[in-house]
């Protein structure tokens, strides 16, 4: 076996898939449970990412093992939220914009020959390139994108509900929670708002690509 599937990034990123395993298959039985692991492996996707640096052991494999697991482990909580709550449609639309806009990005950065899909520093767009080049602002937006969501499952009734319903008694939750819902709910519109802008920005890469290649 090559050593690069023992780098420890890419053992934390096998560990991560058990946890999120372990975690949907307790989400009915114990939804407690389930928020704990599943937050769990959300924070472990930022320790392999400090174990490659401080150990020099990024890697291609690492990076698609990571941005898989990342964008399945999200796309299952949002299909869970879509069978809990009205509209359901909401949470397909926003997995759809998760998976496509990630995917665009990931192939056209593969096109530009940029070893990660992270390099933006050559996009026009002030909003990518600090999302991409401020790592506390990326950590707050994918943090409150997580946190919502788990908050929005820990609330949901067995039967499907309005999602308005639910945001409005969260609302009228203690202030801590309150502070905690409204705050995760801006991160959250900041990251959806850069997926549209990264989808469109990497589709444009590749249209441009296609435009070099005719020529």
């Amino acid at each position: 076996m090559p050593p690069v599937y023992l780098y420890i990034p890419n053992i934390i990123g096998y560990f991560r898939i058990i946890i999120n395993f372990i975690a949907f298959a307790v989400c009915y039985s114990n939804k407690a449970l389930f928020a704990i692991l599943y937050f769990i492996s959300f924070v472990l996707d930022g320790v392999d990412g400090w174990f490659a640096r401080k150990f020099n052991q990024a890697s291609t494999f690492g990076a698609v093992l990571d941005m898989v697991t990342d964008r399945v482990s999200t796309a299952c909580l949002l299909a869970l939220l879509s069978q809990f709550y009205r509209p359901g449609l909401v949470f397909l639309i926003l997995l759809g914009l998760d998976i496509t806009s990630h995917w665009f990005q990931m192939y056209s950065s593969f096109l530009s020959g940029k070893t990660s899909h992270k390099d933006v520093k050559h996009t026009g767009n002030w909003l990518l390139k600090l999302y991409y080049g401020y790592r506390p602002f990326m950590a707050f937006c994918c943090v409150s994108c997580e946190v919502l969501y788990i908050i929005l499952f820990l609330f949901a009734d067995d039967k499907s509900t309005s999602l308005l319903s639910v945001c409005g008694g969260i609302l009228n939750q203690s202030p801590l929670i309150v502070l905690m819902f409204v705050s995760t709910l801006i991160g959250w519109a900041v990251k959806q708002v850069t997926n549209i802008i990264q989808m469109k920005t990497a589709a444009n890469a590749c249209v441009v690509y296609d435009l070099k290649r005719s020529k």
